[in-house]
């Protein structure tokens, strides 16, 4: 199983797919130094599989490596900053 992580620019998105199929994504909208993750969606085939720690693990630390800090609306990327301390720096809130 390949998975590979990638940054849409058109859809202000992270993108996860195996094997070359898209499982799903997480909205990231920059607004300034912060960048707010309204939705994550894992598709349903690819559930159950970790998937959405490794999306959400990838986009953080892209984020740090920006320079900027999360506003996270999105249920799965707040308990995932909470449960995850090394992530709770980022938190613009």
């Amino acid at each position: 199983m390949t998975v590979d992580i990638t940054y849409n620019t058109s859809e202000q998105q992270y993108e996860i797919t195996v094997d070359g199929a898209v499982a799903g994504h997480t909205v990231a909208r920059d607004e300034g130094d912060v960048v707010v993750f309204p939705h994550t969606e894992i598709d349903e085939r690819f559930e159950g599989r970790g998937l959405g720690g490794k999306l959400v693990g990838h986009a953080l630390d892209d984020v740090r490596s920006r320079g900027k800090k999360v506003r996270a609306h999105c249920t799965y990327v707040k308990h995932f900053i909470e449960k995850h301390p090394e992530y709770q720096d980022l938190r613009a809130e």
